[in-house]
């Protein structure tokens, strides 16, 4: 078994957990009137839609720049 290539992918998850935490938390500051953890805790399925949607949207580029 080649532990180069575990470590390596380990790194890669790393990465891309670190930079969408990171793309998430700008988001968060560039959109200051939407509160996205308390509209979340009160049910508001818009705003999950829209947090699914840049989550899978981020996913796919820093998922893009690693390969």
């Amino acid at each position: 078994m080649q532990y180069e290539i575990i470590a390596l992918n380990l790194l890669y998850a790393i990465a891309g957990v670190v930079l969408m935490f990171l793309s998430y938390r700008a988001i968060d500051r560039l959109t200051p009137e939407v509160n996205f953890p308390a509209e979340l805790g009160k049910g508001n399925v818009a705003v999950a839609i829209f947090v699914a949607a840049i989550f899978i949207s981020i996913a796919m580029i820093i998922g893009s720049a690693l390969n």
